[in-house]
Parts: structure tokens; C-alpha cells; sequence
């Protein structure tokens, strides 16, 4: 029998962090169109930095809210 014992897996904080604000812009940045219903969810798990970043790239419509 194996000692190994498992260990969970990365933390929501751990997720949501400025790395996947970076990658958000990174997209938008290259004039990548992301449907709305994605930014919507980028919105709702990053708040307000998300929408901020959306709007710099000009792709923010008030329905995303």
C-alpha cells in the first residue's frame, strides 16, 4: 500500500489572481473578439479590474453586467 496521500487542488485564490488579469488583457491586446457571454463570466469572477480591462480594449457593452 502507497503512503501517498492526495493533496487538493489549487484554492479559488489561488486562481483568480492579476496572472489571469494578464491573460485577459493579453487576449483583448491582440484584437482577439471573446463572445459576451465569456466576458460576462470574466466579470463575474474578477469584478471590477475585469471590466476595467475589457473597457480599455473597447469591448464592454452594459448587457456583460
Amino acid at each position: 500500500m502507497s503512503d501517498n496521500k492526495s493533496t487538493p487542488g489549487i484554492s479559488r485564490e489561488n486562481r483568480i489572481s492579476d496572472e489571469g488579469l494578464q491573460r485577459l488583457d493579453k487576449l483583448l491586446g491582440r484584437g482577439g473578439k471573446i463572445a459576451k457571454p465569456v466576458l460576462a463570466q470574466w466579470i463575474k469572477r474578477y469584478g471590477e479590474p475585469a471590466r476595467l480591462i475589457i473597457k480599455k480594449h473597447q469591448q464592454y457593452t452594459e448587457e456583460l453586467d
